[in-house]
């Protein structure tokens, strides 16, 4: 499962063009009685969202279709997943996706469960993905949350589905990636094999722990020139740079 290393699946429609997927759930966290995080159903569909909207961008690929499945009744929570998901994508200007929507109307719940799946499109030769190389400098965008921190302004800003848009628009940036729960070296490390390389002079970044979940993708990883991209906002920390492995 995955494709090169990634949470997306990648299917060859013709030579030319290639549908990418990814998808993402959510359990436990939301405003019913047994819900271990509380927050508003409406938190829970931005933030689900952003993380199989990120996975699609980092891509390269346009956001085409959109399935939610709620896992509890379709008023109120069902409505408020979906307006957070609605917002999330009016973030990127994509608002009117079409959406597929599934909701529980038979049995009473009392713990929130969501799940979204996006599909995207790209020309072949324009995926974004296995596009570093040796000598690119590894960076971090955002900073690494997880629950109840997500929603907390600590000063600490995290990543957004337009921050991903903004790298993959600079022309010095080669390849995103969105940190999931293994953290940012762990996926650091997976791009950086992905193209049969290692991560050499890593570095230390007070504060930045880099085997924290990011949780739903509260920060991500990017390849790059010495001299990375300015992000209005958006804290960004050099981690390393990639060398050849040996073998």
């Amino acid at each position: 499962m995955g494709y090169r290393g990634r949470d997306v699946e990648v299917v060859a429609l013709s030579p030319e063009q290639c549908l990418v997927v990814a998808c993402d759930a959510c359990g436990a966290i939301g405003a019913k009685e047994l819900d271990a995080v509380q927050v508003s159903p409406y938190i829970v569909g931005i933030f689900t969202t952003r993380v199989a909207l990120m996975e699609i961008l980092a891509t390269g690929a346009e956001p085409v279709a959109l399935t939610v499945t709620v896992a509890n009744e379709p008023f109120p929570t069902g409505g408020e997943v979906i307006a957070g998901v609605r917002d999330e994508l009016a973030t990127i200007g994509k608002r009117d996706l079409p959406l597929a929507i599934s909701t529980e109307k038979n049995i009473p719940t009392r713990q929130t469960g969501v799940g979204i799946t996006l599909v995207g499109a790209v020309e072949k030769e324009r995926l974004r993905v296995g596009c570093s190389r040796p000598g690119d400098c590894v960076y971090s965008l955002g900073w690494p949350k997880v629950g109840a921190e997500v929603v907390v302004d600590d000063g600490k800003a995290i990543a957004r589905a337009d921050h991903v848009q903004a790298l993959l628009a600079h022309p010095g940036v080669h390849e995103v990636l969105p940190v999931g729960s293994k953290g940012i070296r762990a996926e650091a490390e997976k791009l950086a094999a992905a193209v049969h390389c290692r991560i050499c002079e890593w570095q230390s970044v007070a504060g930045l722990d880099l085997d924290k979940s990011a949780g739903p993708s509260t920060c991500l990883v990017f390849t790059a020139g010495p001299k990375p991209p300015e992000i209005a906002g958006a804290p960004i920390h050099y981690l390393g740079r990639l060398s050849e492995s040996a073998g």
